[in-house]
């Protein structure tokens, strides 16, 4: 997914400090490539299509390919089958992965990923530096994700808000109205009580940011906002890539919404973020740099860990929508109004 992919380019970025004359190869999924594209730590971008995956006589061809590369070094932070199977066609001496009993005999090195975060950056992204460590270590590594944006990207955001009338000097924020799927987005009226909420205390524009097959429920989140609140929300103005959208947002004041990728996306170009946990979702592992105003998160285990008990919110996923029920708008409208307040311009 787009966060992993972002999150695991640090160990490109970090290696490239280590191996200034190597060629960094980074093996993807075609969808995720916006969020490296630009990326001078990057030499070649391996693109894993979908007919390789469905395609048995496409994955041997692809798989040859690797082999015929000749790497001195593969890093596997996938963990899957299809990495699992690239590591060992690579031929190579050297490959690390995380460590996992059924398939460790196939790597050189592993490492166990951490239970709990030991920084602000969470575990996602202080277990990635942990499998860079079986192969390079340095003391001035950058735990950071960052997206390079061209002049031509912030140019097409400025152009695109300016033709839609929005003032340059206006309070502007990112919605990321729907998570990647039912069980990973705030419901419907709950969201449009939260926009009610922002535009009482900001009148600011919103922008809503979606994946066009979720146009229908985007509307649904809309037609359940308050009318004055309706006035503030821009739907001519969505993003139609993921380029797009960070284009927008590098002209926003800050992405609220679903944690996903969008959230991680905002944070690599250093947009102020308010992320809505959902309520199976380790926060741990991904609430990175939470500092209490540029980046703040909630998850109902904050506010109500009697829910949970002994359980991770992991294993709770498959109450996930009931949780939600439980999640309600006056749980986290103080900690949003106090983000506002701490980010106005």
């Amino acid at each position: 997914m787009i966060g992993d992919v972002l999150a695991t380019s640090i160990i490109c970025n970090n290696l490239r400090k280590v191996y200034p004359d190597a060629r960094i190869d980074y093996a993807i999924y075609p969808f995720t490539k916006p969020v490296v594209e630009g990326n001078p730590n990057i030499d070649r971008l391996v693109l894993f299509t979908e007919e390789m995956h469905n395609s048995k006589r496409e994955l041997l061809r692809f798989l040859k390919t690797i082999r015929k590369e000749r790497y001195d070094v593969v890093i596997d932070a996938y963990g899957k089958l299809e990495s699992n199977l690239m590591a060992l066609a690579s031929g190579t001496k050297t490959k690390v992965a995380f460590h996992k009993g059924y398939t460790s005999f196939f790597y050189t090195k592993t490492v166990r990923e951490l239970p709990a975060p030991r920084t602000t950056a969470g575990t996602a992204l202080e277990n990635r530096m942990n499998l860079l460590g079986l192969v390079a270590q340095r003391p001035d590594f950058d735990i950071r994700p960052t997206i390079w944006l061209s002049e031509d990207d912030l140019a097409m955001g400025r152009e695109r808000m300016a033709a839609a009338g929005i003032d340059p000097n206006a309070t502007v924020y990112m919605i990321g109205v729907i998570g990647s799927g039912r069980t990973k987005t705030y419901p419907t009226a709950y969201m449009a009580q939260l926009l009610d909420t922002i535009v009482v205390h900001t009148q600011a524009t919103l922008l809503f940011n979606y994946m066009p097959s979720q146009a229908a429920e985007a509307q649904a989140i809309f037609d359940a906002c308050l009318p004055a609140t309706q006035t503030h929300i821009r739907l001519d103005l969505i993003p139609g890539s993921i380029r797009e959208f960070l284009a927008l947002t590098a002209h926003c004041d800050a992405l609220i919404g679903n944690e996903g990728g969008a959230v991680n996306m905002a944070k690599a170009i250093s947009i102020p973020t308010f992320t809505i946990f959902s309520t199976w979702i380790k926060k741990e592992a991904w609430s990175s740099f939470e500092n209490g105003s540029t980046n703040v998160s909630i998850h109902l285990k904050d506010v109500k860990p009697e829910l949970y008990g002994d359980k991770s919110p992991k294993e709770m996923k498959s109450q996930a929508l009931e949780l939600y029920d439980a999640f309600t708008p006056d749980l986290i409208a103080p900690v949003l109004v106090d983000f506002l307040q701490k980010n106005r311009k």
